[in-house]
């Protein structure tokens, strides 16, 4: 009997909090499954991804909730929602990714005899400072955690978090190399390499919220503005208006009317501003797991500057394949940012062909795959 005919028919339901999260960051675990014979499910929030996953085999469960309270007794909803979904479907593993679906989920599939197993994909929001939020979600994380198979993390700073604070028992732990990148799709095989002398160009992508940097970018790049480089700065990502970090829509226009920051929107596919970017800024003081930019980035050969922070610095090592500068220190980075402009073009190749030997032997997909393979296994 082979494998396949041992697992077809299960179900695993992935848990997240957007379509778009799903299709992003685990399209490739999502045809890992359905190619071994798996049935998937996938509930979150609708967004325009959500066909996509269909097309892609996947059953879609579509499932309301705000994000963004912070009302734990509001959320209750959630649990009863993901609760009566998985009585309907019915699923053999869950696999629940960020806070809410990590707390309400995990509790839902207890509730049911349903094993499952959370992602904490980043500490985010809850855990940057020691308020009344942190301490009502360390409860919550402890209460739900109890019953999960398995805990993962992305970086061994946030599982160490997690043990200090007696959340979780430490038997349960995995510590995965990221999400993974598919380093095929994100190939350097067309990167534009920028002539000494040329017009410089940094990118940087990401949710437009303060905590990622981006005004520390801004107030970066008014620093080089002052001195005559010809460079330019780019920007892509999506707002969170709700988000109580997001980064205000004015902010970003007078940036823009300064000359600072041309903003790019929200780009679907990130390659071709990778291949037209010279470096990529990342300049993040956010609980990170591993950020997925900075893999894209690295993987398509660009050198990189990011903030000494958990999860960024996992991806570049000072001086090898990037910079590191002080979390939301603009001075700092426009310091690292002047060196980058500065050093040869034959450094900053070697640097980008460092970075994607990193990823390949770090972070490379497979590598996640086969960690997925192992629990559905076992479990």
């Amino acid at each position: 009997m082979n494998n396949n005919s041992l697992v077809q028919g299960k179900l695993i339901a992935l848990v997240s909090n957007s379509t778009w999260a799903v299709y992003n960051f685990r399209i490739d675990l999502v045809r890992f499954l359905c190619q071994r014979g798996y049935r998937v499910l996938v509930i979150a929030p609708e967004d325009e991804f959500a066909p996509l996953l269909e097309v892609e085999g996947c059953i879609y469960c579509p499932i309301n909730f705000n994000n963004r309270s912070e009302n734990p007794f509001r959320d209750l909803n959630l649990y009863i929602s993901l609760r009566r979904i998985y009585k309907r479907y019915g699923p053999n593993l869950i696999f629940h990714y960020v806070i809410k679906p990590n707390i309400y989920g995990s509790l839902a599939a207890a509730s049911l005899g349903i094993k499952s197993v959370a992602i904490v994909t980043g500490l985010g929001y809850s855990f940057a400072r020691k308020n009344w939020l942190y301490h009502v979600v360390r409860i919550l994380y402890k209460r739900s955690l109890r019953r999960t198979e398995e805990i993962w993390f992305l970086n061994n700073e946030d599982a160490h978090i997690f043990i200090q604070a007696n959340i979780v028992d430490i038997k349960k732990i995995r510590v995965l190399p990221g999400e993974g990148i598919n380093t095929e799709y994100f190939s350097p095989s067309n990167h534009k390499i920028q002539p000494e002398g040329g017009v410089f160009r940094f990118l940087m992508s990401t949710r437009l919220l303060r905590s990622k940097g981006v005004g520390v970018y801004a107030d970066a790049a008014s620093i080089l503005r002052k001195k005559n480089y010809k460079v330019h700065f780019d920007l892509i990502g999506f707002f969170e208006k709700h988000h109580p970090d997001s980064v205000p829509e004015e902010d970003l226009a007078k940036w823009e009317k300064d000359g600072l920051i041309k903003y790019h929107g929200f780009a679907k596919d990130v390659r071709p501003y990778l291949e037209d970017a010279d470096c990529f800024v990342f300049p993040s003081f956010y609980n990170e797991g591993v950020p997925r930019s900075l893999m894209e980035a690295a993987s398509m050969e660009l050198p990189i500057i990011t903030s000494l922070n958990r999860g960024c610095k996992e991806v570049v090592h000072h001086q090898t394949n990037g910079y590191l500068c002080n979390p939301n220190d603009p001075f700092d980075l426009a310091d690292k940012m002047e060196t980058m402009m500065q050093i040869p073009v034959g450094e900053r190749i070697a640097m980008g062909r460092n970075g994607r030997a990193l990823v390949k032997q770090k972070f490379n997909i497979g590598r996640v795959l086969d960690e997925y393979a192992r629990t559905l296994a076992n479990i």
